[in-house]
């Protein structure tokens, strides 16, 4: 059975544009050692184009190597993305992840992971039918009305099929969007996570110095969690359930009834995606960077939670201005005294400009080494670059220039004070969050009040609004 709707569908993170090749259970639940091969001879023909390279630069002009040298990163950088394009688990999804962080790493190899957000084969139609029926307990034909065995997306973890089910409790007709796992990946992302430093070799193409330890070690348990959709169907539910009647935020709801810890079912859901709202006029692209910016803190200030994937394919934008956030399989509980100090070190540093307070909390935080022999000052200054959006009182527009200046900086190992710094697990996670908001935020060159934004959403400040979209969000706020 099959049936087409002619729109734009997500449902899930890095939502992929569906290729002809598809894999099959072979391909897909490698084991270990199959995984460490192809791994092997990824890394042998990165070294061959290297050796390569150098041995014709010896004899080039200065124009002639700059050229080599540029051959060769798009050769490398191909290499890589073909590699990771066909293993599917964790590599492919830390693949996706540092594709879209920074348009500071090598031009050739940030257009070569973005293929991983493109061009993700599809397991074949009869290994995801399998795979539901062995997961619901019945024969395709008795679970759903339809179910179209063409995949409206196919990504690193899973993909996504359109169906119509009969709704259990209403007993009418529903259009859903049903995430399949690929059988084997969970295994796949236990062999994977044992090669995940990867993610840091990606990295430091484009960032000397940088040692990537603790972010691959935090992203690392949050993959682990990510094949459990009966985590994720949790998780979302509670998103959904916080954000019932929200001017803005759409969070689409699950269906219990046809979901496991393999298969994921929820309400399909119409839109455009990012691709088209960049072509948006720019006034669309400033509310919905201030719809994604206000999902980002209120969630993280106010619910204790959030996302830490903010990219592209989660995000289904609408012509009423509301914004649709998919994905919900790598979520970040924060406790209570997590969340203190990340106000606090705003507070002090964006609000009250105090160098000394914020020294002293970020090395009670355990992120600067106390006593270290540097100057307090520096150190506000140091840090302050992280809060430059929501320092000022006033209308500022996000830049890709500023988002790369963000990563840069996060990344530079050769300040004196970084010597001495530290990041802890939790920094870690929020470190993503805002690196991956400020890219998107740059991509869109939104637009402005940043400050007075962020001041309704502190709990220190708990500002009354200051746009449209505050007085809307003040509103939903006295009805709950």
């Amino acid at each position: 059975m099959k049936w087409r709707i002619p729109l734009a569908i997500g449902a899930l993170g890095a939502a992929t544009v569906v290729v002809s090749r598809r894999l099959d259970a072979s391909e897909l639940g490698q084991s270990w050692a199959g995984r460490n091969a192809r791994l092997a001879r990824m890394g042998a023909k990165v070294g061959g184009t290297y050796a390569s390279t150098a041995a014709r630069k010896t004899f080039a002009s200065a124009d002639r190597r700059e050229e080599l040298n540029r051959e060769r990163e798009f050769k490398t950088a191909q290499q890589v993305a073909d590699e990771l394009g066909q293993m599917k688990g964790a590599l492919m999804k830390l693949g996706q992840m540092a594709s879209y962080l920074d348009d500071g790493l090598p031009e050739p190899m940030r257009m070569a992971l973005a293929q991983l957000q493109s061009n993700a084969p599809p397991m074949s139609t009869d290994l995801a039918i399998s795979t539901v029926e062995a997961e619901l307990g019945k024969p395709i034909s008795e679970l759903f009305v339809e179910f179209d065995p063409e995949p409206i997306a196919a990504a690193s973890i899973g993909q996504v099929h359109r169906a119509i089910i009969k709704d259990p409790k209403s007993g009418q007709e529903r259009a859903v969007a049903v995430k399949v796992q690929y059988p084997g990946v969970d295994q796949a992302i236990v062999s994977d996570l044992k090669n995940a430093d990867l993610l840091g070799v990606l990295l430091q193409q484009g960032f000397n110095g940088l040692d990537p330890t603790e972010m691959v070690d935090e992203i690392k348990i949050r993959l682990a969690e990510e094949v459990d959709y009966e985590l994720e169907a949790r998780n979302q539910q509670k998103f959904a359930e916080y954000y019932a009647g929200h001017p803005y935020f759409r969070i689409p709801a699950v269906v219990p009834e046809f979901s496991t810890r393999r298969v994921l079912t929820s309400e399909l859901v119409e839109g455009f995606g990012w691709a088209e709202l960049l072509t948006r006029p720019q006034a669309e692209r400033d509310h919905a960077g201030e719809v994604i910016f206000r999902f980002v803190f209120r969630s993280l200030y106010r619910m204790g939670a959030f996302n830490g994937d903010p990219h592209p394919g989660n995000y289904l934008f609408h012509d009423d201005g509301t914004v649709t956030f998919l994905d919900f399989g790598l979520v970040k509980h924060f406790t209570h005294d997590e969340l203190d100090t990340f106000a606090s070190m705003v507070e002090a540093a964006a609000v009250k400009h105090d160098a000394a307070e914020f020294r002293r909390i970020v090395e009670e935080a355990g992120m600067l080494r106390p006593g270290a022999p540097v100057d307090t000052d520096e150190v506000g200054e140091y840090f302050s670059l992280f809060y430059d959006t929501v320092a000022n009182d006033a209308e500022m527009t996000w830049t890709r220039e500023y988002a790369n200046k963000i990563v840069r900086h996060t990344f530079d190992r050769d300040s004196p004070i970084s010597q001495y710094a530290t990041v802890p697990r939790a920094f870690v996670f929020i470190q993503r969050i805002n690196l991956g908001l400020y890219a998107l935020l740059g991509e869109l060159n939104a637009t402005g009040n940043y400050r007075r934004i962020a001041s309704e959403l502190w709990p220190f400040v708990d500002a009354g609004p200051d746009s449209p979209i505050g007085e809307a969000e003040t509103a939903w706020l006295a009805r709950r």
